[in-house]
């Protein structure tokens, strides 16, 4: 499902309401080593299969912060706003990882507006995104994150 805006009022009028549902994608090894490489993040929980097999998790798991890194990915599956000059990252208000996402797992993330106010130098916004494994009894990720539109 993906919510189409002519323009970035419209997201004032979307508070309370879900925005849209990614589609299932898969997390693999190399999208994770990937993530170390750019940020130096090497434990062995994640780049380690061998090791990790015998971990907490019975094999490696993604970075928290490379699932919250999807953020912009996830939006762009499930928002499309016209008439933008630019869409900020102006940060994050509340970020949990309930959940690991195992390595091979697909994940998919739902997005509601949780508020949007009009501001001087544009609309802020906060989605509020919970990020899901499947079969997964618990939310891998639950992040407010806050995108301003001019």
């Amino acid at each position: 499902m993906t919510t189409h805006l002519a323009h970035p009022t419209g997201l004032l009028e979307l508070t309370g309401k879900t925005v849209g549902t990614t589609e299932w994608h898969e997390v693999t090894q190399d999208q994770v080593n990937r993530f170390a490489d750019a940020t130096g993040d090497h434990q062995w929980i994640h780049t380690d299969p061998e090791r990790a097999a015998a971990g907490p998790f019975g094999g490696t798991i993604a970075h928290g912060y490379l699932t919250l890194s999807l953020a912009p990915q996830i939006l762009e599956e499930v928002l499309t706003v016209d008439n933008v000059t630019a869409a900020l990252n102006y940060g994050l208000d509340r970020v949990r990882f309930p959940a690991p996402v195992p390595v091979g797992s697909k994940l998919r993330a739902t997005v509601n507006v949780t508020s949007a106010q009009q501001k001087p130098a544009g609309i802020e916004v906060v989605f509020g995104m919970t990020y899901e494994v499947d079969g997964g009894s618990r939310p891998a990720c639950i992040a407010d994150v806050v995108v301003l539109y001019r």
